[in-house]
């Protein structure tokens, strides 16, 4: 069994050798005779528990203790003050600094080496729990993973013009997002990386209510009637209830309320003229807007029945004409900036039979490829 590493921190050498006799045959010691040797030593490599005096010349055990709670990477290094300071007042102290024990000197070897022993294994204890919660996260993630894939792909299958389209998308709504987290000067735009991770989760989920859709409307290869439009419409509606049955289940703080933000309000408009609510600007959730120009976006530049595939210059330029009627002014800025990016992603996750993205002049397939977004 692999022994145990313990950092030992004194200024006397007495002290050194009694906590070395005591525990050296059972553990790996190390030595730090002040503060800062100390906090050099466990940056170089992490002990399993600090053994940790009080009064030492320019740096207390009480400020080494301070700094290495305060830092996410040795926050849970167990530490035990082994001190001469007896008063009460001095244990709260150390204790209130985040140390799990505290022992004066002179101590008793065989009760520091049972105490030492005990720290140990408690620290063994949970990070073994640690790392059981860990793996059952990873794999509940990539359970909930395949069944996000699952049901987006469903949707897609009804509809097999759109291929690789939930990939491509999930990858373009995650590019707006990385973009928006470093604007630190747009706080009505708020994102971080749990949300980030919540989106690229939830974005293949956005067209799932056209399970709902009939066939000869999802399929149909030519223009559709205006009844037939709104029958299509209804798959946001569709996806927004299908979503809100599975939160009873999971509750409406899970990734599926972004999901469900997303299936509902991708097809709603800056102006106020899209659909199902007639939202406008603000009053549309976020994670719907930064769809919405992903959307658009792979709709433009991919192949449909009713257009050819637009070259990733004319999609830019239809986006940018339609800032403020269709699309967020700030997120269309965002995006200007990212094309790049958007054209690199398109290029990776390409349909295995696109042609060649180049129309020149498609005015009337570009209107109906904004009126009609998959």
């Amino acid at each position: 069994m692999k022994k145990a590493k313990i950092l030992t921190v004194d200024d006397s050498r007495q002290n050194i050798d009694l906590v070395i006799g005591t525990l050296g045959s059972n553990y790996i010691i190390s030595v730090a005779t002040n503060g800062k040797d100390a906090i050099s030593l466990v940056k170089k490599g992490r002990p399993d528990l600090i053994l940790l005096d009080v009064m030492m010349p320019e740096m207390s055990g009480y400020d080494v203790c301070r700094q290495l709670k305060s830092n996410d990477l040795t926050r849970d290094i167990p530490v035990i003050f082994l001190t001469a300071l007896d008063d009460d007042d001095d244990e709260a102290k150390g204790l209130a600094l985040g140390a799990l024990d505290y022992i004066t000197k002179p101590f008793n070897p065989k009760l520091l080496a049972q105490r030492v022993k005990n720290h140990i294994a408690l620290k063994d204890h949970t990070d073994n729990l640690e790392r059981m919660v860990s793996k059952r996260t990873h794999l509940l993630n990539l359970a909930q993973n395949a069944t996000i894939e699952i049901a987006g792909n469903l949707a897609e299958f009804r509809d097999p013009e759109t291929g690789l389209h939930i990939k491509r998308t999930k990858y373009f709504v995650k590019c707006l997002a990385d973009a928006l987290k470093s604007k630190t000067n747009l706080p009505e735009y708020p994102m971080d990386e749990s949300t980030i991770e919540l989106l690229y989760k939830s974005a293949p989920l956005h067209d799932i209510g056209k399970v709902g859709v009939p066939d000869n409307v999802l399929l149909k290869p030519g223009k559709l009637t205006p009844e037939e439009f709104n029958q299509m419409k209804l798959h946001s509606v569709y996806g927004k209830d299908i979503i809100q049955a599975s939160e009873k289940t999971l509750g409406t703080e899970s990734f599926l309320s972004i999901a469900r933000e997303i299936a509902y309000s991708h097809h709603e408009k800056w102006d106020g003229s899209g659909y199902p609510q007639g939202l406008k600007g603000n009053e549309i959730p976020l994670p719907a807007r930064l769809m919405a120009i992903a959307d658009v976006y792979d709709a433009l530049t991919t192949k449909r029945v009713y257009k050819p595939a637009f070259s990733h210059e004319k999609a830019v330029s239809i986006i940018q004409a339609s800032v403020g009627q269709q699309f967020d002014p700030i997120l269309v800025d965002i995006f200007q900036e990212n094309e790049q990016e958007f054209k690199a992603i398109a290029i990776k996750y390409a349909e295995p039979d696109q042609p060649a993205p180049i129309v020149p002049d498609a005015q009337v397939q570009s209107k109906r490829a904004l009126h009609q977004q998959d």
